[in-house]
C-alpha cells in the first residue's frame, strides 16, 4: 500500500512496516513497537512490560549496556523507549546515512536481550526511583489516581510503572517469559520516516527479524471496560497546592468523533485563547496551570480537565471549572469559536508533521488502532467537516459536570 510518500508491507506472520518519505531532510526517524502494555498484566505482575522496556538497554550478546549507548550517539543520533497502557516503542532519531544501524541496534535489543538477574538487580532500583519520581510530582501523580478511580479494578487503571510491590517481586525468568509470549511478530510494527526509501527499510528489517519467532503470541483483545461511576475522591498530601482532575470515559481511537471533541477540548482548554484559560487565570487568578486533555486508547478513552491551585483556592476553581461546562453543555460553540479552533488545529497538525518525529508516532498509531493513511488534505477535510451540531452533542455527552470522576489531591483532603 503506497501514497503521498506513505508505503506499508505485511511481511509473513504479521510484522508490519511503514515508512514515509520526506524529501529535503538528511535524517530519519525510526522505530519498533511491540503489542505489549500495562493492559495486557496481571494485577500481581503490573510493571512487568515496563521493566522489561528497561531491561533490554543492559545488554544482548552482541553489545554491552555501554556499546548500546554509544553506537548512535557517537555518530549524533539518540536512542529512547517508553511504554504505554497498550504497547512498547523503542526508537531512535539518526542522520539517513546511519539508518541501517539504527535498525540493527533496535532488532538486537528487541530480539536478543540478555535479560540477567544481575542487571536486574540493579534496574529495579532505577525503577523504584521512578515511582518516587512521580510520587514526589503531585501534577504526575494526580492523573495516576484519577486513571485508578476512573476505570477501577479494569486493566486501564494499572499503573504503568507498577507498584514498590509488583516490581520489588518481579524476577528475571518473568521478564523472560513476557518477552517470549509478546515479542512475536503479530505483535510487531516497525516504522521509519524521513529521507528513507520503503524497499530498502523492508529489505533491512526482513534480513534482521529472521529469528524473530512467529505466530502464537498475537495479543488478546482488551475487555470492555466498566461504565463510569460519577464521584469525588480526597486524597491527603502534603503540597503546596491542590491538584485536581475532572474526567470521564469516551469512546475509543477508531471513533470518527475524536476529530470533534478533539477540536471541542482545544477550545474549551487546550491554549492561552481557550475559554477556561481565560476564565480561570486570566480572569479570576485562581491558577497558573489549567487545561483539558484527551487520551485515546484502543476500546475507550479519557477526556477531562486539569488544575493546579492553592488550598484556599481549590473550592472556587473546581466551582469555577463545573460552572464554564455547564456553560459549554448549554451553549457548545459558537460558529467563530469553532472556525477558529478548527484554524488552530489545522496549523497545529501542519506544523506537526514538519517533524519525522511526529511523521513516525503516526504512523505507528495507524497500524496499532487499526486506522487507514490520511493525507494531510484529508485530516484537514475531517477536521473541518465538523459541525457546530456535533460539538454541542459531544458537549452534552462528555462534559457534563454531573458526570465526572473528580480526583483531589492535595493538603485539603486531611
Amino acid at each position: 500500500m503506497t501514497g503521498e510518500g506513505f508505503a506499508r508491507t505485511a511481511l509473513p506472520g504479521g510484522l508490519v512496516v511503514l515508512t514515509e518519505r520526506m524529501p529535503g531532510i538528511r535524517s530519519a526517524s525510526v522505530g519498533i513497537w511491540v503489542r505489549s502494555g500495562s493492559v495486557h498484566e496481571a494485577r500481581e505482575e503490573m510493571g512487568v512490560s515496563h521493566l522489561l522496556e528497561h531491561m533490554v538497554f543492559k545488554g544482548t550478546a552482541r553489545r554491552s549496556a555501554r556499546e548500546i549507548a554509544l553506537s548512535l550517539e557517537r555518530r549524533g543520533g539518540s536512542l529512547d523507549a517508553y511504554t504505554t497502557r497498550e504497547h512498547t516503542s523503542y526508537q531512535a532519531r539518526v542522520l539517513d546515512e546511519d539508518l541501517d544501524l539504527a535498525l540493527d541496534v533496535l532488532t538486537d535489543m528487541v530480539l536478543r536481550p540478555l535479560l540477567r538477574e544481575s542487571d536486574l538487580d540493579l534496574e529495579r532500583e532505577v525503577v523504584l526511583e521512578e515511582i518516587s519520581t512521580v510520587e514526589d510530582t503531585p501534577d504526575d501523580l494526580v492523573f495516576e489516581l484519577h486513571s485508578e478511580a476512573l476505570w477501577g479494578d479494569h486493566p486501564y487503571g494499572y499503573s504503568i510503572l507498577g507498584t514498590r510491590e509488583t516490581v520489588t517481586a518481579l524476577t528475571a525468568a518473568d521478564l523472560k517469559r513476557v518477552h517470549a509470549l509478546r515479542y512475536r511478530r503479530p505483535n510487531v510494527v516497525v516504522a521509519a520516516a524521513g529521507n528513507v526509501t520503503h524497499e530498502a527499510v523492508v529489505d533491512r528489517v526482513t534480513e534482521l527479524f529472521e529469528e524473530c519467532p512467529d505466530g502464537g503470541g498475537a495479543t488478546e483483545p482488551v475487555p470492555a471496560p466498566p461504565e463510569v461511576v460519577p464521584r469525588e475522591i480526597r486524597v491527603a498530601r502534603s503540597t503546596a497546592q491542590t491538584h485536581i482532575v475532572l474526567g470521564t470515559r469516551t469512546f475509543g481511537h477508531r471513533d470518527p468523533r475524536r476529530y470533534g471533541l478533539i477540536l471541542l477540548a482545544n477550545a474549551f482548554g487546550g491554549g492561552m485563547s481557550s475559554r477556561l484559560f481565560q476564565r480561570v487565570r486570566e480572569e479570576l487568578g485562581l491558577a497558573y496551570s489549567v487545561h483539558a486533555f484527551q487520551t485515546f486508547y484502543a476500546e475507550a478513552g479519557i477526556s477531562g480537565v486539569y488544575v493546579g491551585t492553592r488550598r484556599e483556592w481549590a473550592d472556587r476553581a473546581l466551582q469555577t471549572i463545573r460552572e464554564e461546562m455547564a456553560a459549554l453543555v448549554r451553549e457548545g460553540l459558537t460558529e467563530e469559536e469553532l472556525a477558529d479552533i478548527k484554524g488552530q488545529v489545522k496549523g497545529q497538525l501542519v506544523l506537526s508533521l514538519e517533524s519525522s518525529g511526529s511523521r513516525l508516532q503516526r504512523l505507528a498509531g495507524l497500524e496499532l488502532y487499526g486506522e487507514p493513511y490520511l493525507t494531510l488534505d484529508d485530516l484537514t477535510a475531517r477536521i473541518d467537516a465538523v459541525t457546530r451540531d456535533e460539538v454541542a452533542s459531544l458537549a452534552a455527552e462528555y462534559f457534563d459536570p454531573d458526570r465526572q470522576v473528580v480526583l483531589r489531591l492535595g493538603p485539603e483532603a486531611a
